[in-house]
């Protein structure tokens, strides 16, 4: 019993920390691939971009 006295206070701060790292590292992912997506779209809306609409009209048509 006195050895899960010692030990539990080790592994209880341990789980903390690989939450809180698990944690980082899972919102530095998910800013990466949101910088990626704005990058894209940034890049798809450059001047000089093919900015017709997917719809098969031309920009005038409202159809």
């Amino acid at each position: 019993m006195e050895y899960i006295a010692v030990l539990l206070p080790s592994a209880v701060v341990g789980l903390i920390f690989w939450f809180a790292m698990k944690s980082i590292f899972n919102a530095d992912k998910s800013e990466r691939q949101a910088e990626a997506r704005a990058q894209a779209e940034a890049e798809g809306k450059a001047p000089g971009a093919d900015n017709a609409p997917d719809n098969g009209h031309s920009p005038g048509m409202n159809k």
